[in-house]
């Protein structure tokens, strides 16, 4: 879980920075992705904000993420179909995700030197990368120590 409230501050910096506009629909979503525990879904942000915005509907969530992602303060979880908060978003590399299938914990690292690796290799290739995702499937420490004291 990341802290909201600092997350929320460098969002607005950041699209201050940007010039764009960080609406209160937008602010909501992220700060609710910011406050779960693991990824959510689209269509939880969609329940959790449905109860506080009655003209709530998908379309309004989607725009949202998307926003969201542009600006690099939400990342999507390809394998999960979430959303997890970005606790570094002015970080401009690539990252991975290391994703506990037990809790949902989501942990990002930022191991520069595989994300250029990759990149070199693809260039090689004759490939441009437009988008990467690193998903590490597995299990936190805690749900692991949970497991050997079960």
């Amino acid at each position: 879980m990341t802290d909201s409230s600092s997350l929320l501050q460098q969002a607005e910096r950041q699209c201050q920075r940007h010039g764009v506009r960080f609406t209160p629909i937008r602010r909501r979503v992220l700060e609710m992705i910011a406050g779960a525990s693991g990824g959510l879904k689209a269509y939880e942000l969609l329940d959790r904000l449905a109860t506080e915005h009655a003209a709530a509907r998908p379309p309004t969530v989607y725009r949202a993420l998307e926003f969201l992602i542009d600006q690099g303060l939400v990342h999507r979880i390809e394998s999960l179909n979430a959303f997890v908060a970005c606790p570094c978003p002015e970080h401009a590399h690539g990252f991975q995700l290391l994703i506990c299938r037990e809790c949902g914990r989501v942990e990002e690292l930022h191991l520069d030197d595989v994300n250029s690796q990759l990149d070199q290799r693809a260039r090689n290739l004759g490939f441009r990368v437009d988008r990467q995702t690193i998903e590490l499937l597995g299990r936190c420490e805690a749900c692991l120590l949970a497991a050997a004291n079960a």
